[in-house]
């Protein structure tokens, strides 16, 4: 079988029309295009990463498609083992990816509202990055590699920023949660699925609400509780049941050419 995501989706599909071979789709974003190849490229399997991105494409599946069946689908998260991002947090307040629509401007400013604290931001892996240097109480890291993120910046993490005005899921805001570290996010529906209670939310366009909230978990009375919060949320989210369906639905793809 062919497994293709992105713009891989495209040329995969075709190829395996073309040699009969089964594909399947991995979906992480709600996109347009990405539902579109849905119905062109009709997979063996439709594996989302999110419940809410699944229910946006039935529904979205129903309006322009509501006469043909929809692929076969199922919800597997990103898997984050807790070991692999476990540090002790430190005193930072930090953004990973410096780009607009991850929240660059939300992290300035909250930067220059609050000008006795340090701030820590991480230059992305994609983006336009937006790089202030003028700002002496915020930090610029390099791009960091998954496998250093503990040490490196939740290590000296103390709050987490997830202003970002679109996340499918939010994986960075977990894995910081694996470290007991409170993560302030704008509410969209994949990091309100991927932070559940444990998470701090607020607009990304209201300002006094973002600065009001990570005063507040500066508070050595609240601090604490945060902490624990987003730690026990982080160990709940066991993903070895979505692992073992992920398997046996690809070993069916692969023998059968369902998951069936």
């Amino acid at each position: 079988m062919i497994v293709t995501h992105l713009e891989n989706t495209a040329r995969a599909s075709v190829l395996g029309e073309l040699n009969r071979i089964p594909v399947v789709h991995l979906l992480h974003n709600t996109y347009e295009k990405s539902k579109s190849w849905l119905v062109k490229g009709l997979p063996s399997l439709a594996v989302y990463n999110t419940d809410w991105m699944r229910r946006d494409v039935e529904a979205w599946w129903r309006i322009h498609r509501g006469d043909r069946p929809m692929p076969w689908g199922i919800t597997v998260h990103p898997p984050v083992a807790v070991e692999d991002y476990h540090a002790s947090p430190g005193d930072r307040i930090t953004l990973v990816n410096l780009t607009e629509e991850k929240g660059a401007k939300v992290f300035y400013a909250l930067a220059e509202r609050m000008p006795k604290r340090k701030f820590l931001g991480v230059i992305g892996g994609y983006g336009a990055q937006i790089v202030r240097e003028d700002l002496p109480n915020v930090e610029i890291l390099p791009h960091t590699p998954g496998d250093r993120m503990a040490k490196e910046v939740y290590a000296r993490t103390r709050v987490l920023l997830a202003p970002s005005s679109y996340e499918s899921y939010g994986r960075v805001a977990v894995e910081a949660m694996c470290s007991g570290i409170p993560v302030v996010a704008h509410p969209t529906p994949g990091l309100r699925e991927s932070l559940g209670e444990a998470g701090v939310f607020a607009d990304r366009d209201d300002l006094d609400a973002w600065e009001a909230a990570v005063k507040r978990l500066f508070s050595p009375k609240v601090y604490p509780q945060a902490s624990k919060a987003a730690a026990a949320h982080a160990a709940e989210q066991d993903p070895k049941p979505e692992l073992d369906l992920w398997c046996q639905a690809m070993e069916g793809v692969a023998r059968r050419g369902s998951p069936r």
